[in-house]
């Protein structure tokens, strides 16, 4: 089976689909660094780099798919994101480039299609003809009626990820229902993902490819160290987040959210991994640690670049051989990925 990747980041979903005997034959991203990567991870498929929306990229596209069987898209899905919900617009250009998915459908007619984005892409609205249209609306509507489309929330712990993230996944099939996969029996814990690899502090080195102590800044360190494993350092009686007040020159406890200036937990798949992964004081993002002979805690750092690939579904030394990458680069990529097990899983159900 042929496939197409449209918003394809590194090629991070696209990791295990060989064991399915899915070959993807071109895929297009937008950003240049992302698309030199995937060029690196996989020399074989046809790169297009640059804006689906500009008529050259979509015609190129078009010219190497003409005799694929799958599409695989993941719209940019900051625009529709709960986590930006007080900055995402509604009127957001990202949320339109679902218009072109509609077209490609149309265009190559494909016998699958393999929609992710995040769970508030339901309840999003495009302009349509000066109209406001409900995206999966808008996706039923422009879309040949031989097509039948099953759409859901998936949750990756549920198959094979340690790390809870819950994407809507819409699939769309014109050989009969394209059924959900079914969910496993045991989900997997960030201590039996990650456990087996050394405790590090924040800026210390490690002869394993990726796994390295971030830097942080020092009264950062001292909260976490204060912070039990699945806590947030806002409990701390005594090393709490704290800030200078302007006004009286004393020292006054941030305000902030309970997400932050956390630890994550050990016996569960970890939370969300965002963009921001490697920030103390953003969401969820600091190593589940251990307690220490003095009453302090380990590892008060947030995640190393080789547990997030774990955490993420992928192979641990998958990025062995590239650690020439910028280690933010890193971060954002897996940040943005759509779980690969999960994907996986997804196409496993295709209709034959």
């Amino acid at each position: 089976m042929k496939a197409l990747t449209l918003f394809s980041n590194v090629g991070i979903d696209e990791w295990y689909l060989g064991q399915q005997g899915i070959e993807v034959i071109a895929a297009n991203e937008l950003l240049k660094d992302r698309a030199d990567f995937y060029k690196k991870l996989y020399p074989e498929t046809k790169m297009i780099q640059g804006s689906i929306t500009d008529t050259d990229v979509y015609n190129q596209i078009v010219d190497v798919s003409n005799d694929i069987d799958l599409i695989i898209a993941t719209p940019p899905c900051q625009g529709m994101s709960q986590a930006n919900a007080l900055r995402a617009k509604k009127d957001d250009p990202r949320n339109s480039l679902i218009k072109k998915v509609v077209s490609l459908i149309n265009d190559l007619n494909p016998k699958y299609i393999l929609i992710e984005n995040v769970r508030g892409m339901a309840k999003t609205f495009i302009n349509h003809n000066g109209k406001s249209v409900n995206i999966m609306d808008y996706i039923r509507d422009n879309i040949p009626q031989k097509y039948t489309i099953n759409t859901q929330v998936l949750n990756a712990s549920d198959y094979g990820t340690p790390q809870h993230r819950n994407r809507l996944i819409t699939l769309i099939s014109s050989e009969g229902l394209w059924e959900m996969p079914q969910k496993h029996d045991k989900k997997i814990t960030v201590r039996e993902a990650i456990g087996h690899l050394p405790s590090i502090e924040a800026s210390q080195q490690t002869d394993i490819p990726w796994h390295f102590g971030r830097k942080h800044n020092d009264n950062h360190i001292l909260w976490m160290k204060h912070t039990a494993t699945g806590m947030t350092a806002f409990d701390n009686p005594v090393h709490f987040p704290k800030t200078k007040d302007k006004v009286t020159g004393k020292m006054r406890k941030i305000k902030g959210f309970r997400t932050t200036y956390k630890r994550i937990k050990w016996d569960e798949p970890s939370p969300t991994i965002g963009m921001t992964n490697g920030s103390i004081n953003s969401q969820n993002n600091v190593h589940p640690g251990n307690l220490k002979e003095d009453g302090t805690y380990s590892d008060a750092r947030a995640l190393s670049v080789r547990e997030l690939v774990i955490l993420c579904g992928l192979p641990d030394n998958c990025f062995d051989n590239h650690l020439d990458q910028d280690e933010n680069f890193m971060r954002h990529i897996i940040g943005e990925c759509f779980p690969p097990k999960m994907c996986l899983e997804i196409i496993k159900t295709i209709p034959k």
